[in-house]
């Protein structure tokens, strides 16, 4: 039988329970929320914020900003590159227009360190035109595709002997008519042979201002026509040298070295390679690192050693 007080003390809990059901009332109204209520943990966070923004579509460049920012990092790399020039050795137009076409699918280093004694046995497009063409072969077999390169060679040195007296032409129109001459090759000479303005629409060339979102042709020849509509004519031809400087030294094909790069808060590619500044200086290539470029007789104001000739180690 329950006695009074058992009763009044076991009334105590159900008195407890209803202000406890009261206290609930705001704390359930709390977790279900209102218009008028400020939520904290709502509140958006900064990465939150960020992503929205990031979301958001930028904004089409327009034609003015490009060439604005285009002609800047132009300048940019002048002062990094002052003595930017072409990495082929040549002392007259006849050795340039050689070793550009021997400088196909290898590099410009392979090529100096071959054309010595290319040269010495074959100084003249007469003496070239008349090689034994295993000769030939076996002098520029270091470069790779040396069979075609071969018949390149002796093909066009037979139409310079033929056709131009011996000499190399000085216009457009009448290099690309030569074997194994296109555009890009007769661009380096007209440029550097003759101080004729051109774009050298090499793969790093293309690379580069695709990166920098100069163009998004692919094809050499749109490219070189939009990006020369960028810059005034003069500046054609030290343009090459720098921006082919810049991809063999720091913006590179498969690691670009983000970190290390000076032009880049005006470059929209900027992350696609290493970004730590100490790793990316490991990944320098040439005098920028240290080490020396590609010619066995580079100009008086470079600052790296001349590479070494071949077969040197």
């Amino acid at each position: 039988m329950t006695s009074a007080r058992d009763s009044a003390v076991g009334e105590r809990p159900a008195a407890k329970s209803s202000n406890d059901a009261k206290e609930t009332k705001p704390r359930v109204r709390r977790a279900a929320g209102t218009a008028s209520e400020k939520q904290p943990a709502a509140k958006p966070s900064k990465s939150s914020e960020s992503s929205k923004k990031s979301s958001k579509p930028s904004k089409p460049e327009s034609r003015t900003a490009l060439v604005r920012r285009a002609r800047r990092i132009n300048r940019e790399l002048a002062e990094v590159y002052p003595y930017a020039h072409p990495e082929l050795d040549f002392e007259n137009p006849f050795q340039l227009l050689v070793a550009t076409v021997l400088s196909a699918q290898t590099t410009d280093l392979r090529v100096n360190q071959t054309t010595p004694a290319l040269f010495a046995a074959y100084p003249t497009p007469e003496d070239m035109a008349a090689a034994d063409p295993e000769a030939l072969e076996q002098l520029i077999r270091p470069t790779g595709f040396f069979r075609a390169k071969a018949r390149s060679l002796m093909g066009l040195s037979a139409a310079l002997r033929d056709r131009f007296d011996g000499e190399v032409p000085g216009r457009l129109e009448d290099l690309v008519s030569l074997p194994g001459v296109g555009r890009k090759t007769a661009n380096v000479v007209l440029g550097n042979a003759f101080g004729v303005p051109g774009i050298t629409v090499d793969t790093h060339f293309q690379r580069l201002v695709r990166r920098w979102r100069w163009t998004a042709e692919t094809d050499p020849e749109k490219i070189e026509a939009e990006v020369c509509s960028l810059f005034p004519k003069s500046d054609w031809t030290m343009l090459s040298h720098r921006v082919i400087f810049h991809g063999r030294r720091i913006c590179h094909s498969r690691k670009p070295a983000c970190g290390a790069c000076p032009i880049a808060p005006l470059c929209p590619s900027y992350g696609e390679g290493e970004t730590d500044p100490e790793k990316a200086k490991k990944l320098l290539k040439y005098e920028k690192g240290g080490m020396p470029g590609q010619r066995l007789k580079p100009p008086p104001d470079f600052p790296g050693p001349p590479a070494p000739p071949l077969g040197a180690g």
